[in-house]
């Protein structure tokens, strides 16, 4: 199925996007269409004639960007009255306002001067029908192919209504304005816009390839995998890659929201929108574009987008009768009064009539204001902690971290470095002196088995077998079975050995009472054990130890001080979950769990506190991160699988990131409910006032594009957002 892809222009309101998203969907060959308010990206899929689809945007009063639109945006300009200047001069619908403007001018002039009433209230019609046409325009094509009141039409029906009670002037007047602030809710949403395309710009467009002894300037799409390019210093990197040659401080703010450069030398990785410091660097690519890390950062806040929260799920399915109900309700206010109370139909001398006072109505019928109230915080957070290293999935994330009552943690790579290192082996045979030949042989028999194994544990084996020289004493193990997450089995030499935790051992083998002292003590010291059994005897233990994070013990305090019930979930022992658990300060700690134990304390967590977070690596553990409420990864920067799986990522490792996102979901859900209340509260206050009379219809603009402009202001607010140090 082909995609057609255009960049629309003139989108001023998220209900106004939307009404145009329905025109496309309905067009022949049409089978589904997309349209994305916040970069402007419209996406047609099926058998789609461009030019039909082209005349049809234009029909509905936009046009499409096709990359040479003129002067700089209004994200670019730091001066926000000269942007906005600079913006709705560019404007034909604006351009025509202050044509129409002026011509209101000369009219007023023309009255206080005695010119005949007659052409007064020509002047004040031409300026009424100048600035008004290209609304009227959209508003009547919107009604005929969408079958729905959208703002255009409902100013028409309030314009032409003003002209048939006599109030030339008002009505003129009454376009003027909605014309400014149509501008200036365009210019507002444009800047949001820009928030997010600033993501876009981090990602360099060429780079400097190697190749033969030259050096090519190369568009990045070109390069491919396993090239090697040149980042001199103060460059941004272009592409995700390994380091050949050189050192240097990389700025990786743009990816993982660190404040201070990183160090990096050869063999270290480095991503493409990143700066380089003062070193020059050969990098390796090992990832095309498509596949950067920025790419799919950029990529996922975008989607982001169309991930509503309920919050936002609700108003848009309230703003569908919203303004049907306030069009009926106004065509029953401009008729009973008039035909059963005897009430003045038009205005008089004394008070304003009936079909007035509807009109004002019909004016903040729009729900413009309501609907733009979520969306545009919901952008703004998520772009906003996009530049700190959080990624959310999606604005119902966003809103769902502020609601989660308890936060579950995994203890190892998140609690702890995640690095566990083996401090100390113990063989039966051990002669109690360095380099002893029987604890050397059950490491390397430990080798065998666990060379080829991810997990940390096994690594930490790995990497002591490799500094003492043991790695070719046997053949690595066939037949390996896996125990659960308690340990491993597999056969060497033709012996059938297992390695693992004290539950397994103490279920399946006899453990000699010296080791289960020893590990007994290892393990009161916060250690990890892992015994070895070489198929007829186990043989001793080698242990293992995880440094905690530093920053564990602030985290989990502030964590506690926000309210959140804190608890660690480990399949590590009780001794060491407890070590590790009371360092950090966790309320509760359950240890000795397999991934299926997790899942089902996750559920109890759920019954007792309603909704849970699971904070893990985002590999291990995923039965508990797919039941919990909210699954929260670490270390998304160097890990494709930790951005796919979990719903939240902390992109640079970094567990500091997890207090700033709560705080960010709590201040943005303020956003949120500040601007329904302000949106609704101000349409109710103008509502009654207009009932009774005193709404003039300027009024009725403002509480409904002023509003609008109000609450777009206030949800960017989220961009600005800092914690307040203490």
């Amino acid at each position: 199925m082909a995609e057609l892809q255009l960049k629309i222009t003139g989108l001023d309101c998220v209900d106004c996007a939307r009404g145009l998203e329905a025109s496309v969907a309905r067009m022949d060959g049409v089978e589904a269409a997309e349209l994305q308010f916040f970069n402007a990206t419209l996406k047609a899929k099926g058998d789609v004639d461009e030019r039909e689809l082209r005349k049809l945007i234009a029909s509905l009063g936009y046009g499409v960007d096709d990359g040479d639109q003129a002067g700089s945006t209004p994200a670019d300009e730091p001066n926000a009255l000269l942007g906005f200047w600079r913006y709705i001069v560019r404007q034909i619908e604006t351009q025509m306002a202050l044509i129409a403007a002026g011509v209101v001018l000369l009219s007023l002039l023309f009255d206080g001067l005695g010119f005949p009433g007659r052409l007064v209230i020509g002047l004040q019609i031409g300026a009424l029908a100048i600035a008004g046409w290209p609304i009227a325009k959209s508003g009547l094509v919107n009604l005929w192919v969408n079958h729905t009141f959208n703002i255009n039409f409902l100013m028409t029906v309030a314009g032409i209504g003003a002209v048939v009670i006599g109030e030339y002037a008002e009505a003129a007047a009454l376009i003027l304005l909605f014309d400014l602030a149509e501008a200036l809710e365009a210019f507002t949403n444009a800047r949001a816009r820009g928030a997010l395309s600033r993501l876009t710009a981090l990602t360099p467009t060429h780079a400097i390839r190697l190749e033969g002894g030259q050096e090519d300037l190369v568009p990045v799409e070109e390069l491919a995998v396993g090239d090697r390019i040149l980042v001199r210093p103060g460059d941004r990197i272009p592409l995700d890659g390994a380091i050949v040659e050189g050192q240097s401080d990389i700025n990786q703010a743009p990816i993982t929201g660190e404040s201070m450069p990183v160090w990096k030398d050869p063999g270290a990785e480095v991503f493409s929108g990143t700066v380089n410091g003062n070193g020059r660097l050969i990098v390796e690519v090992t990832r095309l574009v498509a596949d950067s890390t920025l790419h799919r950062i950029i990529e996922m806040v975008t989607e982001a987008q169309s991930r509503q929260s309920k919050s936002q799920k609700f108003i848009d399915k309230f703003a569908q009768y919203y303004t049907p109900a306030m069009v009926i309700l106004a065509v029953l206010i401009a008729a009973i009064p008039p035909l059963f109370l005897g009430e003045p139909f038009l205005n008089t001398a004394e008070t304003r009539g009936w079909l007035y006072r509807a009109l004002v109505l019909l004016v903040i019928s729009c729900p413009c204001a309501l609907v733009i109230s979520t969306p545009v915080t919901m952008v703004a957070s998520l772009t906003k902690a996009a530049r700190e290293g959080v990624l959310f999935k999606g604005g119902i994330f966003v809103e769902a971290l502020s609601q989660m009552k308890a936060f579950a943690f995994d203890k190892t790579g998140t609690l702890t470095s995640g690095e566990p290192t083996v401090v100390g082996i113990k063989d039966l045979d051990c002669q109690g002196a360095a380099g002893c030949d029987a604890c050397d042989d059950m490491l390397a028999l430990a080798y065998a088995l666990e060379r080829h194994s991810t997990h940390p544990l096994a690594q930490a084996v790995v990497t002591e077998a490799e500094r003492r020289g043991v790695t070719d004493c046997y053949p690595a193990a066939t037949e390996l079975v896996t125990r659960g997450g308690l340990g491993l089995e597999g056969t060497v030499d033709g012996r059938r050995m297992t390695i693992g935790s004290r539950r397994l051992f103490q279920a399946e083998h006899a453990i000699p009472p010296v080791v289960d002292e020893w590990v007994a003590q290892a393990e009161s010291q916060g250690r990890t054990a892992m015994l070895l059994c070489d198929g007829q005897k186990v043989r001793g233990f080698i242990a293992v130890a995880d440094t905690t994070r530093l920053d564990s013990h602030t985290v989990v305090q502030e964590l506690n001080g926000m309210g959140i019930y804190t608890v660690m979930l480990t399949g590590d022992n009780a001794a060491v979950a407890g070590a590790v658990g009371r360092t950090v300060g966790m309320k509760d700690i359950r240890a000795g769990m397999l991934p299926g134990d997790k899942q089902q304390a996750v559920a109890r967590l759920q019954a007792e506190y309603g909704r849970v977070a699971m904070i893990g690596d985002g590999i291990n553990d995923a039965p508990a991160l797919a039941s919990a409420d909210l699954g929260i990864a670490m270390g998304g920067g160097g890990s494709a699988q930790a951005m796919e799986t979990a719903d939240v990522v902390l992109m640079a490792d970094d567990l500091n990131k997890l207090p700033f996102a709560v705080r960010l979901s709590r201040f943005a859900n303020r956003l949120i409910r500040q601007n329904i209340i302000f949106s609704l509260g101000s349409k109710l206050v103008v509502a009654v006032i207009a009932f009774m009379g005193f709404a003039p219809l300027w009024l009725a603009v403002l509480a409904d594009m002023g509003v609008s402009l109000l609450v777009t202001l206030n949800g960017l607010r989220a961009m600005r957002f800092r914690v307040k140090k203490r």
